[in-house]
């Protein structure tokens, strides 16, 4: 058999017969100590714990490792994968088995327990051994099942797709089951699908009160009325940015870059916060207006106009990362030869680029719908009286009439919108093929842009940079002054409170921010490139692999994107506060939450860039003998840099950003930043909260620069340089 069918096996038997199975005190999952303070077996290992008769239900788990082990020397290879197939799905389901039926007192699954041989008993929450033994009886049936021809034989994709489907069930659906749970739940507890029903039919969900009388409408319509309105404007403002740095040679496409990506690194609340400081009763602009031109002051801000500003502001840059590696994407040969045929330019770009980009606009539309949706922090500073979905399942989970049912409903019909928008957009693209980088040299020249779509994308861009200039002015001030809008004392006070730095003994960081700061830090580290990696991974096997279960895959994918993030941490709090998995209050549920929240976009992103890379370059990898993990690295990743960068900036920024998620999972030995400005703002410190998001900003723009540096671009053989018609040379003198 392949060495690396032994090597998961070896896996199997170092986390059964050595490694401890549960969490011991003062350990994590991904803690180490125990090597130094253990000796092996010591700690509780599976196979020690079984034989001296206090787990017994962990043996036949040893027996599946064991048939592994046993028909693995064998030179039938039929035998093998039979062997294999039976040892890692009967080990899996007595891991799972035992794994839920056996866990507190009165909890569990009683009938289960006891057929299991752990009848009445309790068990800790599973700890490295555990983790390794489940990951070596994955790899054992996924490579049974390659050896049986299942994805061609190729071990990698095999085990891919399983460590895909496995992770994607234990992060997503399970946590997401628990609390959806909740929508089929009545006040005491017993499942009453009538429960849901009435919930469900809430005239303060539905009601029509803004089209037939004076009062508002349903809070599901205003959800989808913004939803579709930021979808929309960030697509197209994300759209006219990249066809203008991409595609003329306008001034100033630096800092219009820049300015474009600022929003997307800057915390919670903080926009929000600027633009109630410039627009709101008593804001900058608020004033000059009534002072110099009599307008009188109002609140127009807080509502609809103000969420939706807000949300463009922030949501834009997504969209503008994702359709930047779009339109760099496009092959300008198919754009000559239109024009070589005596096309014009308005008539090229609406029937050749146009057609071309609509993966690109239907993936940022998506995203920027499910941001909207899933928002919560700009609707609770602004929304006023407007309410929508995310704040109203706030409000019921964390509101002083905590009404979890309530809380599933309204997640239930989040779901189906954001669902529904996915159904629109594979409807939208259809089977059609938009395949532009072959393996084929392309030295063309991107067409210039109509001067209709330069006009009219420079019309869109301007006032958005020219605001969000504006915007970031007001976060800089804001830090160096005592009190933005009402004192104006330059100051250096909120800073030194945050980041003070003893020199007098060594270097000690005695500022309040520096424990969060560092700490959001090192979570980031670890969760951006997690993020990126399975998000790439997961759009090339949706892409490029043919399975079952496909386009089950491709909705799970999304789904964690579609539950709000306050939701998704309530979730993740029932499902893993008690065993088996018990990671409650430890920075590895941090590290869980952003990867599995965030790689949507990896795998938004990555799907936009595979539909244009030719599927032939594969087959010529493959061709030339090498295995699917070889083309993904040495061919497909190459041609992602774009998408890469994308999946890796995002997530990064979102792991420094992200506070719905995370709002109820921090701790004291883990608090992030994100919660601590949120502390900051409720305590009415906005000097401090500001000079923080400043600091994190500055941070951030260094990580993106970096990123950008160590991944590079991708080299497609193209000439950079926009193509010009070029004046006919004047006749020579005397000619």
């Amino acid at each position: 058999m392949a060495p690396a069918t032994r090597l998961a096996l070896l896996i199997g038997w170092i986390g059964y017969a050595l490694m401890p199975w549960y969490l011991v005190e003062g350990m994590s999952l991904t803690s180490l100590g125990w090597l130094a303070e253990y000796p092996f077996g010591k700690a509780g290992s599976a196979l020690a714990l079984s034989f001296s008769g206090q787990t017994p239900w962990l043996l036949p788990i040893g027996l599946a490792l064991g048939l592994a082990t046993a028909f693995l020397a064998s030179q039938d290879r039929h035998l093998v994968a039979r062997a294999l197939i039976w040892a890692g799905l009967v080990g899996m389901v007595l891991f799972f088995a035992q794994g839920f039926a056996i866990v507190l007192k009165d909890q569990g699954i009683p009938w289960l327990a006891a057929l299991v041989g752990g009848a009445g008993a309790t068990q800790r929450g599973i700890g490295g051994g555990a983790f390794l033994t489940l990951l070596s009886l994955l790899l054992l049936l996924c490579h049974g099942l390659a050896y049986r021809g299942v994805c061609r034989g190729d071990l990698f994709t095999a085990s891919a797709i399983g460590i895909v489907i496995l992770l994607i069930g234990l992060f997503i659906f399970f946590p997401v089951a628990i609390i959806l749970k909740s929508a089929l739940v009545d006040q005491n507890g017993a499942l009453t699908p009538s429960a849901f029903a009435t919930r469900f039919l809430d005239s303060s969900i539905w009601g029509l009160g803004c089209v037939t009388g004076n009062t508002n409408c349903g809070v599901a319509w205003n959800t989808l009325i913004l939803a579709v309105l930021c979808g929309v404007i960030t697509t197209l403002l994300g759209l006219a940015c990249a066809l203008l740095i991409l595609r003329t040679g306008m001034p100033g496409k630096r800092v219009m870059r820049a300015l474009t990506v600022l929003p997307i690194i800057t915390p919670p609340f903080v926009i929000g916060l600027a633009l109630i400081l410039l627009f709101g009763r008593a804001g900058a602009v608020s004033t000059l207006l009534y002072e110099w031109f009599a307008i009188p002051r109002s609140r127009w801000l807080y509502g609809l106009p103000g969420v939706l500003l807000a949300q463009v502001l922030a949501f834009a840059p997504i969209a503008f990362l994702v359709l930047i590696g779009v339109v760099q994407g496009i092959s300008p040969s198919l754009e000559e030869a239109s024009q070589t045929l005596g096309a014009r330019r308005w008539q090229t770009f609406r029937t050749v680029t146009w057609p071309l980009l609509k993966p690109g606009i239907a993936n940022a539309f998506l995203l920027g719908f499910v941001e909207s949706m899933a928002d919560f922090g700009n609707p609770l500073v602004l929304g006023g009286n407007y309410e929508v979905l995310s704040t109203k399942i706030f409000f019921a989970v964390v509101g002083a009439s905590y009404n979890q049912g309530q809380a599933a409903v309204l997640a239930v019909i989040l779901l189906a919108f954001t669902l529904g928008a996915f159904w629109v957009q594979q409807r939208w693209l259809g089977d059609k093929s938009y395949t532009t980088v072959t393996g084929k040299g392309d030295a063309g020249l991107p067409t210039p842009l109509p001067r209709r779509i330069t006009w009219l994308s420079a019309a869109l861009i301007l006032p958005w940079v020219v605001l969000t200039a504006i915007i970031y002015a007001v976060i800089v001030v804001g830090g160096f002054v005592r009190n933005m809008g009402r004192d104006f004392t330059p100051t250096l006070e909120h800073y030194r409170t945050g980041f003070a730095i003893d020199f007098s003994n060594g270097i000690f960081f005695e500022g309040s921010a520096w424990s969060s700061f560092f700490t959001t830090v090192k979570v980031a580290a670890i969760s951006a490139p997690l993020t990126a990696g399975i998000g790439l991974l997961t759009a090339y096997l949706l892409t490029r692999q043919r399975f079952r279960g496909r386009g089950m895959l491709e909705f799970a994918t999304m789904l964690s994107f579609a539950i709000p993030g306050t939701v998704l941490g309530v979730a993740y709090i029932l499902a893993f506060n008690v065993p088996p998995v018990e990671i409650t209050g430890t920075g590895l549920i941090l590290v869980i939450a952003f990867v599995f929240r965030n790689m949507p976009v990896g795998v938004r992103s990555g799907i936009a860039g595979l539909s244009q890379i030719d599927r032939s370059l594969d087959e010529a990898s493959t061709t030339l003998r090498a295995r699917s993990f070889t083309t993904l690295w040495r061919v497909v990743l190459p041609l992602l840099k774009p998408a890469l960068v994308s999946a890796l900036v995002y997530s990064f920024v979102r792991s420094m950003t992200a506070v719905s998620a995370v709002i109820f999972l921090v701790s004291a030995e883990y608090n992030l930043a994100t919660a601590y400005i949120v502390g900051r703002v409720e305590a009415g410190e906005f000097g401090l909260a500001i000079a923080y998001s400043s600091v994190l900003i500055v941070f951030m723009t260094l990580g993106i620069g970096l990123i950008q540096l160590t991944v590079g671009e991708r080299k497609l053989g193209r000439r950079t340089r926009i193509a010009s018609i070029a004046a006919p040379a004047p006749a020579p003198a005397g000619g």
